[in-house]
């Protein structure tokens, strides 16, 4: 027996009292009836596959998308003189049949072939099967346990079986299986080849089990064989893989004494592999040299394994270097290789350097595999660029390569990642109509967009759909809906998920606890954060400082300082170490309480404890005393920031240019702004917002209770987001005039900054508050000077179409489109659902076909279904949504159509 298992087959529930049913009404003559029917299609078949070509009629074709297991075995039999056909057709049916898509159809062909006695077939099937089966473990499991029960009906492996299952054994890193597929062999009276006791040594060693390889090279030696570099090279190897570089080093020493055991570009890949492992770059690289030096020229499979080892370490410039050394020596770079760079190239952002690299790659003559497609994708997805990624996907179908699940969740978190989720479950219909199923991770990622969008009613519709489908809810799923609870103040139904969770023994980890806390800090439900942090400790699942962070953050703007002090006395009590984000919190809770002196103070007792202030702790102090009106002290900190190492950014220096402006310093204010540019500091919204207002300021004397009663002079919170437009004063914007935004431009000009940002500023201010003739001049005018102010664009648009003026936003869109820049793909969509609620249906075709053109997408064909999806209008459909689920349950349950 190779392996034998216990198979368990789930009947979903009501299933089996429907095979009852069924059998009630079965009757001898519909049994007869059937069997005719299945004879005379058997027929027709094998007539029409005696035909040259066959494989390319349409008839055939036709009736083979949902032949059963039995009728193909059928037509087999028909042609039992014929193996060579018999494979043949077996083969292509397993391609073609819906049935015998899977391997489970497989094997059940298979079985039929058995019973039929067809052996001739059935061997080369088994060959075929073999070859074909994936990598994974469960796979060639349960191949085997199927060969265990065709022996009981007489059927016996041949000997090109039993090598071709040793050959996908070691492939798959299954020696001890190998090995007993060895036993099995020498019992059966097989005599093997050099080639088989090769095969075994080679998958044991995969396994790392080197003493019994080398047990068994013992044997084999007795048998007269001799060892050779192939065998020798497997020994290195397993001692690599048991992390022994010294028994690997000595093995391969002792090769290069030996005349029939030299080593080879494998030996010294597979040596330079450990080394990389190991950390050892700069030995790994003088093997190389070593190498080289012994006439042994580096394989494509060693420059790969340096290539992904500067990867893995991010010195991906170094690895492009080693590419282009590749080139130059001729040697060839694999799909491997190009997918291991473009997979860090997308980790790193760098996705118009990783969409190069494919190009090359396809340039070279190479087919990218589905691995090559997902990095690209996953790339483009998470900068939000999730048209590309659907181009690329277009791109992947018609090359033949066939998405897997993994490609669709990409597409999914993307699409949530800018906000669509409702696209993203709709998209799940792509991913059944592709055969696949979606699978926890698919519900996961869909969970937590629903959550993060706020619509828990469909966040959790989706939880209970994972039931429905035999999946259960993970501990991210769980944490995805608590921390959704939490932020809408829905505490008592998070308590009642955290209770679910233990009840089903789902280990609550940090990030869930954390997310409770940070919930119950911001309602102020302090006895309830001891009690969790209690549950952390009893589930020792308190590791980091973040939890504590949370809770000090609340005190501290609650200016509950004494509660804070002892909470960190609490904190270090269990052996965690304040970070800077700790001692960043408690000093914002001082600076909030007035308490600035002695802010500073703590910021000299983190330098004495050798935690270094970061760039917010002093941000946090220097707006605390720019509002305390101690402006030349916070100047001076500020300047002497880069002394201890941290350079202020831009929100750093925009609380002192906001200090000058309300000191009536607007000089001084823009001397600032020069230098912040000057030591590579980006201009943000803050910034423009503030010298706008010292501009009004200055020349509008009427305006100046406006903006300070407006706040926006004010001290506020520091935002994080760069371009956060609610630092926009709606008084600022009313009361400026287009002098102003020149004035601006000019100062911002001499700083030798690109004014692009500026006018994305002054124009989306502008549409804010009604004034589109000035926003609409002032874009006419940088855009026919050649610059692109994208988010001006869209803003001038979404108001046109908000407005429902769409003649007024096509004209502005041809002034765009004229001057060779092409709006975003949101401002499309904008105006092509006006256009289609208006009845403009034709316009609203061409704006698409517009899109295609100027975007430069070369297959318009199969991108424009995706184009479609993606530009229709978002509405929930409970009756889509019920039939996607229904359809998901079939794919689960595996129901064909029966024909």
């Amino acid at each position: 027996m190779l392996l034998r298992g216990t198979k368990i087959v789930r009947i979903p529930d009501g299933y089996s009292y429907a095979f009852r049913f069924l059998s009630m009404f079965s009757s001898p003559s519909l049994q007869s009836s059937s069997d005719q029917t299945m004879e005379g299609t058997a027929f027709h078949i094998s007539s029409l596959i005696n035909k040259p070509n066959w494989e390319h009629d349409k008839t055939i074709k036709s009736l083979a998308s949902h032949m059963s297991p039995r009728l193909a075995g059928k037509i087999i039999g028909l042609h039992s003189s014929n193996v060579e056909l018999g494979v043949r057709f077996f083969k292509w049916v397993c391609r073609q049949s819906a049935y015998c898509y899977d391997l489970d159809g497989r094997i059940q062909l298979l079985n039929v072939l058995v019973s039929c006695n067809l052996f001739g077939v059935a061997q080369k099937a088994v060959v075929l099967l073999i070859k074909e089966c994936d990598e994974s473990e469960n796979g060639i499991v349960k191949l085997m346990d199927a060969f265990d029960e065709m022996t009981e009906m007489g059927f016996r492996l041949s000997y090109p079986c039993y090598s071709t299952l040793l050959m996908r054994l070691a492939k798959s890193n299954m020696g001890f299986v190998a090995f007993l597929v060895y036993r099995r062999m020498v019992n059966e009276g097989f005599v093997l080849g050099g080639i088989d006791y090769r095969t075994v040594v080679n998958a044991l060693c995969k396994e790392g089990f080197v003493q019994a390889a080398e047990m068994f090279c013992c044997r084999v030696l007795r048998l007269g064989f001799g060892l050779d570099t192939h065998v020798c090279s497997s020994l290195v190897l397993g001692n690599c893989r048991n992390d022994d570089l010294r028994e690997a080093f000595r093995v391969f020493e002792k090769m290069s004494k030996e005349e029939n055991c030299r080593p080879n570009s494998v030996t010294f890949s597979i040596l330079i592999h450990g080394l990389c492992e190991a950390g050892r770059l700069e030995e790994a690289f003088q093997l190389k040299q070593e190498m080289v030096e012994k006439g042994c020229q580096p394989s494509t499979r060693t420059y790969t394994v340096l290539v992904k080892a500067m990867c893995d370490i991010g010195m991906i410039d170094k690895a492009m270097n080693m590419l282009d050394e590749m080139i130059t020596k001729a040697c060839v770079p694999n799909v491997h290789t190009y997918t291991i760079l473009i997979d860090r190239l997308c980790r790193e952002g760098k996705t118009e350097e990783a969409n190069g690299v494919f190009r090359k790659m396809l340039k070279d003559g190479l087919c990218p595999g589905v691995v090559t497609f997902n990095a690209l994708i996953n790339g483009y997805c998470k900068e939000g660029r999730v048209i590309s990624a659907f181009e690329l996907l277009s791109v992947m179908e018609k090359g033949n390569c066939k998405p897997n699940i993994r490609t669709f969740n990409e597409l999914m978190e993307g699409l949530c990642r800018v906000g669509k989720s409702y696209k993203a479950l709709f998209l799940l219909r792509r991913v059944v109509d592709n055969g696949l199923l979606p699978d926890r991770v698919a519900y996961n990622i869909l969970v937590d967009g629903f959550c993060k969008e706020n619509q828990l009613n469909m966040a959790f519709n989706i939880f209970n759909w994972m039931n429905s489908v035999g999946l259960e809810p993970d501990g991210f799923t769980f944490t995805a809906l608590i921390d959704g609870l939490c932020k809408l103040g829905r505490l008592e139904q998070a308590n009642g998920l955290l209770g679910s969770m233990v009840k089903k023994g789902i280990f609550l980890d940090e990030v869930t606890f954390t997310a409770l806390i940070d919930g119950h800090c911001k309602v102020g439900k302090a006895k309830d954060v001891y009690f969790l942090f209690e549950n952390m400790l009893k589930n020792r699942c308190l590791t980091t400082a973040h939890a504590f962070n949370c809770f000090l953050d609340v005190l501290g703007k609650d200016y509950k300082l004494n509660e804070a002090n002892a909470m960190l006395g609490k904190m270090m009590k269990y052996g965690l170490v304040p970070s800077v984000v700790t001692h960043t919190i408690l000093i914002d809770g001082h600076c909030r309480a007035g308490e600035t002196t002695l802010s500073l103070k703590m910021l000299e007792q983190m330098k004495q404890a050798g935690c270094s202030p970061n760039v917010y702790s002093y941000t946090i102090i220097i707006n605390a005393l720019c509002n305390n009106g101690r402006v030349e002290e916070a100047e001076a900190i500020l300047f002497s920031m880069s002394s201890f190492g941290v350079s202020p950014n831009n929100f750093t220096y925009a609380v002192l240019v906001k200090a000058h402006v309300k000191a009536g310093r607007l000089d001084r204010a823009l001397q600032i702004v020069s230098t912040m540019v000057k030591n590579g500091c980006q201009l943000n919204n803050h910034i423009y917002s503030t010298i706008l207002s010292g501009f009004v300021l200055l020349n509008n004397a009427t305006g100046a209770g406006a903006i300070n009663s407006s706040g926006d002079l004010e001290s506020r919170s520091l935002s994080s987001e760069e371009n956060d437009y609610n630092c926009f004063s709606s008084h600022v914007f009313r009361l400026m005039d287009v002098h102003h935004a020149l004035r601006i431009r000019d100062e911002i000009k001499k700083c030798g900054v690109p004014t692009e940002d500026l006018y994305n500023f002054l124009v989306v201010g502008l549409c804010r508050e009604g004034r589109i003739t000035e926003a609409y001049q002032l874009t006419q005018d940088i855009v026919k000077h050649g610059l692109f102010p994208d988010k001006a664009i869209s803003s001038i648009i979404e108001h046109y179409c908000k407005t429902c003026k769409y003649d007024n936003c096509l004209e502005f869109m041809k002034l765009v489109l004229d001057n060779k820049f092409v709006p975003s793909f949101a401002s499309y969509c904008w105006v092509i659902h006006g256009l289609r609620n208006e009845g403009r249906v034709q316009e609203a075709q061409r704006l698409v076909s517009d899109f295609l053109r100027h975007t430069g997408i070369e297959d318009k064909v199969a991108v424009t279904p995706y184009i479609e999806f993606l530009m229709k209008e978002e509405e929930y459909d409970p009756d889509e949504c019920l039939k996607l689920i229904k359809a998901i349950e079939q794919v689960n349950y595996k129901e064909r159509p029966i024909i």
